[in-house]
This record gives C-alpha cells, sequence and structure tokens, in this order.
C-alpha cells in the first residue's frame, strides 16, 4: 500500500505521542518533530507507511534515548489480555464453530494498537466484533487452504493482541511459525512480548529481522525472507502488515479491523469494519 496524504498528519501525531511517552522534556519533543518534518518532505508517496514509521520511531530513540518507550504499556496490555484468556477459551468452545469463534477474538484483539488509539475497551471490542458482520469474508477459502497445508506462517502485530492470536493458533492445531519484530516499535510484539504471551507454548517464534512497524521485505533479514517465500499459508494480522504486504504476489490472509478510514478505503470497506480477505486466492 503506498502513503496517501491523508497518511502525513498521522505521522506527526504518532511522533508526537511516542515522543510524550519517552519524555517529559519539550525540547526533544519539538526536535523530534521538526527531524520528523524534515524527514518527510523527502518521502515518496510510493513508499509503504510503515516505511516512514520505521524512520519516525529511530528518531525517537536517538532523540530521547529510550530505546522502549512503549514497554511498560505493552507489558499492561499483555497482562490484560491473559486475564482474559480463560473466559475467550470458553467462549471459543461454546461456540457453533470454534474456529470462527477464534478468528473473530484474533480480531478483536487488533484494537490494541497504540499508534492509533490509547483509550481501549478490550472486553467492548470483543463483545462487538463477535457479533458483528464481516466486510470481506473470506472464510470457505481459509479453510479450504488450511485443510491442505502443513504449517502456517502467522506474521503478530501489537502486544496483548498476541494473547488472541494464540487461542486462534491453539485453535488451528497445526504448526505455527509465530513472526515478530526484531525490534521494538510503538507496541508491536517482539520475542519477549510474545514469551509474556504465552506464544512459545503453541508456536516457533522468530523474528522478520526488522525495526518496521509491519512486514516490509525489503528491511527484513534474508532468513526471513526465505520463510516467507516458502511458506504456502500466511496470516497477516493488522494494518501494518497489511500496508507492507498488500501488493504481494503470494496467498496470504489478512485479519484485520480497520482503524484508519484511508486503510479503509484502500481496502474497499468503511473505517469500523472487519476484515478476513484473501489474496492471490485460486
Amino acid at each position: 500500500m503506498k502513503t496517501y496524504l491523508d497518511c502525513i498528519p498521522c505521522f506527526f501525531n504518532q511522533a508526537l505521542r511516542a515522543g510524550r511517552i519517552a519524555t517529559n522534556d519539550e525540547r526533544k519533543i519539538k526536535r523530534i518533530l521538526d527531524e520528523i518534518g524534515m524527514v518527510l518532505k523527502d518521502i515518496p508517496l510510493e513508499n509503504t507507511p510503515p516505511e516512514t514509521g520505521r524512520i519516525i520511531y529511530e528518531k525517537v530513540r536517538e532523540i530521547t534515548g529510550i530505546y522502549d518507550p512503549y514497554k511498560e504499556i505493552k507489558i499492561e496490555s499483555t497482562q490484560k489480555a491473559l486475564s482474559l484468556y480463560h473466559s475467550l477459551k470458553k467462549k471459543v468452545e461454546q461456540s457453533d464453530d470454534n474456529l470462527l469463534a477464534a478468528i473473530r477474538i484474533a480480531i478483536a484483539g487488533n484494537i490494541i494498537d497504540f499508534a492509533v488509539n490509547r483509550n481501549i475497551d478490550i472486553e467492548q471490542e470483543i463483545h462487538e466484533v463477535c457479533k458483528k458482520d464481516f466486510a470481506i469474508y473470506d472464510y470457505t477459502k481459509f479453510k479450504e487452504y488450511l485443510d491442505k497445508t502443513d504449517e502456517i506462517l502467522f506474521i503478530g502485530d501489537n502486544a496483548g493482541e498476541s494473547v488472541f492470536d494464540r487461542i486462534l493458533m491453539e485453535e488451528i492445531k497445526k504448526p505455527v511459525v509465530y513472526v515478530v519484530r526484531d525490534e521494538p516499535v510503538i507496541n508491536d510484539v517482539t520475542y519477549d512480548d510474545a514469551l509474556l504471551a504465552g506464544i512459545d507454548t503453541v508456536a516457533t517464534i522468530v523474528s522478520s529481522g526488522t525495526n518496521a512497524p509491519g512486514t516490509i521485505l525489503t528491511t527484513c533479514s534474508n532468513e526471513f525472507q526465505k520463510l516467507y517465500h516458502d511458506s504456502k499459508f500466511v496470516i497477516s494480522k493488522g494494518q501494518g502488515n497489511y500496508e507492507g504486504l498488500s501488493d504481494e504476489k503470494k496467498l496470504i490472509f489478512f485479519m484485520l479491523k480497520a482503524k484508519c478510514y484511508v486503510i479503509a478505503k484502500d481496502i474497499g470497506v468503511t473505517e469500523g469494519d472487519i476484515v478476513l480477505k484473501g489474496i492471490n486466492l485460486q
């Protein structure tokens, strides 16, 4: 997905939010915004938003000296999600379609995104998503391809959300490789965040090798790129991964809630819609 003009104010908002989490020093925050402004004027619209996001959070680290500004927030959101784990498992077990219920819960977890919104009611979100109609619903194809595959490459999005991903992976009942970011960026899931969520009990955790808030293949490690290209079944969670992978010529199933009207328009849905979208289906 390319960068739209509407993304530019969002870049500044993200930089301001991250700067304020990292430091109370207004001069440092002003410097972050100044330097982001200088960078943005030279960024082509053909770039994906996570490519710019990568620059923003590198600047925040460089100027504030804080390596992981969202660390405590990520721990808090993961612990909150873990407190709901058993009740959500019960909800899946009592549903008419366990796999579909687990997909809905995984998508509900996608609301845990501090690049978009800090004021999150996770339990209310789960309630709404579990009864909401999908705007794009490629569930039949998802099951068809799942039945034919031996292993899933599952690209994670946010810390906390990974607990909801775990519930889906437990329901899939096939070997899973779970992909995390190589370095902290916003509240995206890293190796340590995935361990806290218990992902190691259901999947093999690997790093994509990037510190971008999305899967930008050119910034990923050679090891991950090989893993990705060899994979026959990819699940991509969240907006950042959609932005980075939506133009790929490969079978991918995107699971997300469209929290931004720019991304909603690019997908062809309405802001607030939930999506299970497969690309390059046969």
